[in-house]
Parts: C-alpha cells; sequence; structure tokens
C-alpha cells in the first residue's frame, strides 16, 4: 500500500452518526430562537468542530448560544447514541483490510473525545482504536487536542505527527467539504465518501477520489 497511515473522520465515516446528531442539532437551536432545518444542519455544521455552531450564530444573529449548550446538547446525542447506534456497513470489514496488510489507521474527529469514545463504544469499534487495556483511546484524536478544528489542517497534521507518518504519506477519509478542506490543507489525499454529502460538493472540496461504499475503499488506497 502507499500510504503509511490511513486517517477516518468518525462521524459519518466509522459511526453512522450523522442523521443522529443533525436532527437533535437542528431541534434544539430551534427550541432556542434559531430556527434550523435538518438540511440546514447538514450544511453548515457537519464535520465541524463545537466552536463553528457558536461562532456561525453569533455572526448571523448577534447573540450568543446560553451557557451549557454543548454539555446539553451532547447529553441528547449521547442519549441516542447509546439507543440506536450502528457502524457504517462495511467498516469493520476495510479495518480489518488495514490491519491485515499492517497499514497503521487512526481516527482524527471534529467530535469531542467524550463523543467519539461514547459513539466507537456502543458500535463495537473502541478496541480497534484504543490502547493497551483499552482504557485509552491512544490512536484518537480529536478537535480537543488543537487550537482549530476543520477546515483548519491542524487536527489531521497532529494526528500525522503523533503517529509519527509524514503528512504527504498520509490518506483521510472523510464525508463532509469541512473534512476534506482541511486535508487538503494539510498536504494529504483524501478520500470523499458520498453517503451523506454529493460527490460534487467533496469534488468541489478537493477530494483526491470519491466513494459510495466502504467496500470500494480498499482498492482506492492501494
Amino acid at each position: 500500500m502507499r500510504y503509511g497511515l490511513v486517517i477516518f473522520d468518525n462521524d459519518g465515516v466509522l459511526v453512522d452518526s450523522e442523521p443522529v446528531s443533525n436532527r437533535i442539532l437542528a431541534d434544539y437551536l430551534t427550541e432556542l430562537g434559531h430556527p434550523t432545518t435538518y438540511e440546514d444542519s447538514l450544511r453548515d455544521y457537519m464535520g465541524g468542530a463545537m466552536h463553528r455552531i457558536h461562532e456561525v450564530l453569533l455572526e448571523r444573529s448577534g447573540k450568543r448560544l446560553p451557557a451549557g449548550f454543548d454539555e446539553s446538547f451532547h447529553a441528547r446525542v449521547f442519549e441516542e447514541f447509546r439507543r440506536s447506534l450502528e457502524p457504517v456497513a462495511g467498516v469493520g470489514e476495510v479495518l480489518g483490510k488495514l490491519d491485515a496488510d499492517g497499514v497503521p489507521y487512526c481516527v482524527g474527529s471534529s467530535g469531542s473525545h467524550e463523543r467519539i469514545r461514547v459513539a466507537l463504544t456502543k458500535t463495537g469499534l473502541w478496541e480497534r482504536f484504543a490502547g493497551a487495556g483499552g482504557a485509552a483511546g491512544a490512536r484518537v484524536f480529536s478537535s480537543q487536542d488543537v487550537g482549530r478544528g476543520k477546515p483548519a489542517p491542524d487536527l489531521f497534521l497532529y494526528a500525522a505527527q503523533e503517529m509519527g507518518v509524514a503528512p504527504e504519506r498520509c490518506a483521510v477519509v472523510e464525508d463532509s467539504p469541512l473534512g476534506v478542506r482541511a486535508a487538503v490543507a494539510a498536504g494529504m489525499d483524501v478520500y470523499g465518501f458520498t453517503a451523506m454529502t454529493s460527490a460534487e460538493k467533496l469534488a468541489e472540496a478537493g477530494a483526491t477520489a470519491l466513494f459510495a461504499q466502504m467496500a470500494e475503499l480498499p482498492a482506492l488506497l492501494q
């Protein structure tokens, strides 16, 4: 394989969480007086860190979200995750192929460490990324670890540094234009998963290649 590291986004790539979290976000923002549809949430916030929600709404409305917004939002999301979250179809087989080929992989997500852990634990993927004993995610990197979230390249560059692989030898698997732009800015190849975002939008953001089913990814990485 031509890559020394594959960096996976979490939401929408490893776990099928984007429909859940974006519906909850749209409903919650609407409750707070910021009318938001599910489609609005996908367009404006998918792939971004929590600070993006605060920044976009402050710019548009001149009003700050209430104290405790992040905690309340995450409580709603985690409750639903624990009830119904599933892995993305075929992702277990992709990780198994990388293991068999001896190719390291990690998570690079805009979500908090807690969000990543809850999602990967519920879907049975946590041990794939956990350290010794499974207590800590040795191969889990969050926007919390860096100063800026996607579309800034900081998170992906940090993950590559911690994993000891040069950026140009990294492949990123992403499903949002923000994530694709971050990978491009980091100097990495990026494979756009079109399950939630149109191929056109991911291509416009700079995706190296596009795929619609996880079963297609291993061949693209060769």
